[in-house]
This record gives structure tokens, C-alpha cells and sequence, in this order.
């Protein structure tokens, strides 16, 4: 099993920055891409990107140029910094890991982000 624990989500004004964090735990050698999720209030959950082991990224056509996905392996953490934020970007943030199934069966609890305007 896995365990995913994001932080770092919070309240901030459009056009500021936060950066999450996801570590994982548990069986960490089963877990093969990452990825963040995002949850807007009535809205499906969406991809906001994806990361490889060796690090390969993808990103959402809205999310291009404004958010990196990072990890660091030593660390067993995920990052996600979000520049440029905009009001649209309220949503709850989930993590989650990739495992040799090749779907992504292991998710955080989400941590809440909030853009004011």
C-alpha cells in the first residue's frame, strides 16, 4: 500500500503563488508516474499534470506555463508550484500515484486551494 499526504494548499490572491507537496509512503518501489488532480466545486475532477519516475512531465493545456511538477525521489515527495493564479484555479488539489496496474489507484485526502479575486 501507499500513503499520499499533501500540504501546502491555503488562501491567496489572484496572481500569487503557492507550492504543494505530496509524500508518499508505504510501498514507495510499486509507484511508477505521479500526478496532481484538481476538484472544483460542482465540476469533475480534472488532470492538472504528470510526472514519470524519470521524470518526464505532461501538463493540462490551462495549466501550461503557469504550474511545474517536480518530485524528488530521495525525498519520496511530489511538488506542485502554481504561478500566476487565478481565481479559476479554486479547487481542492489531490495527489496521486501510479501503480503497476498503470492506473492511478492511490490518492491523497486533497488539500484546498483558494484564489481570491
Amino acid at each position: 500500500q501507499v500513503q499520499l499526504v499533501e500540504s501546502g494548499g491555503g488562501l491567496v490572491q489572484a496572481g500569487g503563488s503557492l507550492r504543494l507537496s505530496c509524500a508518499a509512503s508505504g510501498t514507495i518501489y510499486s509507484i511508477n508516474a505521479m500526478a496532481w488532480y484538481r476538484q472544483a466545486p460542482g465540476k469533475q475532477r480534472e488532470l492538472v499534470a504528470t510526472i514519470s519516475r524519470g521524470g518526464t512531465t505532461n501538463y493540462a493545456d490551462s495549466m501550461k506555463g503557469r504550474f511545474t511538477i517536480s518530485r524528488d525521489n530521495a525525498k519520496n515527495t511530489v511538488y506542485l508550484q502554481m504561478n500566476s493564479l487565478k481565481p479559476e484555479d479554486t479547487a481542492v488539489y489531490y495527489c496521486a500515484a501510479e501503480s503497476r496496474r498503470g492506473s492511478f489507484d492511490y490518492w491523497g485526502q486533497g488539500t484546498q486551494v483558494t484564489v481570491s479575486s
